[in-house]
């Protein structure tokens, strides 16, 4: 593949693009097709791709999304470390709607969607208990607090299923249990990027208190959700690339692949065949 990037950034929604100057590339992959094109752009000495995972015009509800495709294809270009920000509803009062959330922990409450690339025949064991890489993590804080936005520095987002969101009953659990925000995409994406040795960083973005956390406000809609995203749309854009330039210039050293070579289910060193070595040009 001639088009190669470092940096990877999933767009979530109301954020689709983050320069005009980029080139478009297509990337087949054995999962069949990513959500859309990527687009590739310069941003100081690195290369940057960026996909929305909804697709451009936003045509892909979360629980339709082709994770695997997607996260695949973005390290077949060679990204090895990804920004993955997100719409959110809060479930904590502290936690106000246009906060930002570095997440450090997720819940997975979704069902049905294809969430590894190990089916065999290499059984494979990956520790999910720190997906998000805790450098990148710190840069995150250290440049949202710069822009002066509200930041929580960590929290355990709930992922649903999706399209629908929360049942005030289920807002109710979910606060209960001291998790702090609900999303949508976050599983298995994060997870998927650190199956295939990604170092991850997630930003979630408050849009709303969700139904049930606090009495008497109004259950949340998608035009209010998006209303809000559009507001904070430049702000996240600039958080995001002050973030790349940031980034480690050894992004090897993160050592997102090192958790991947004690985790054959059979004790054996990883073999040629073995997909987490990633070689081999897709």
């Amino acid at each position: 593949m001639a088009e190669r990037a470092q940096i990877g950034v999933f767009g979530g929604s109301g954020f689709y693009s983050l320069l005009e100057d980029v080139r478009e590339v297509k990337v087949d992959t054995p999962y069949g097709p990513p959500s859309d094109s990527f687009y590739l752009a310069e941003i100081g000495a690195r290369t940057v791709a960026f996909l929305p995972r909804h697709g451009r015009r936003h045509t892909i509800p979360p629980h339709r999304i082709n994770y695997r495709a997607n996260v695949w294809a973005m390290r077949a270009l060679g990204v090895q470390a990804v920004i993955s920000p997100c719409a959110v509803g809060s479930l904590q009062r502290r936690i106000a709607p246009g906060d930002f959330v570095v997440c450090d922990q997720f819940v997975d409450r979704t069902n049905g969607r294809p969430d590894t690339f190990y089916d065999g025949p290499i059984v494979t064991h990956l520790s999910s208990a720190d997906i998000y890489d805790p450098e990148l993590r710190r840069i995150a804080l250290d440049v949202i607090r710069r822009y002066g936005i509200p930041v929580h520095e960590r929290g355990t987002m709930v992922v649903i299923q999706g399209p629908r969101f929360s049942s005030k009953a289920e807002s109710h659990w979910f606060s209960s249990a001291g998790w702090d925000v609900v999303g949508m995409t976050q599983f298995p994406e994060a997870y998927l990027c650190r199956e295939l040795g990604m170092a991850v960083v997630n930003i979630a973005l408050v849009t709303d208190y969700d139904a049930g956390v606090i009495e008497g406000t109004e259950a949340v809609d998608a035009s209010s959700v998006l209303d809000v995203f559009r507001q904070n749309a430049e702000r996240i854009q600039a958080v995001v690339l002050e973030m790349i330039e940031r980034f480690p210039a050894d992004l090897a050293a993160l050592g997102a692949a090192d958790a991947l070579r004690v985790t054959r289910g059979d004790g054996q060193a990883m073999a040629p065949e073995d997909v987490r070595l990633f070689e081999t040009e897709l």
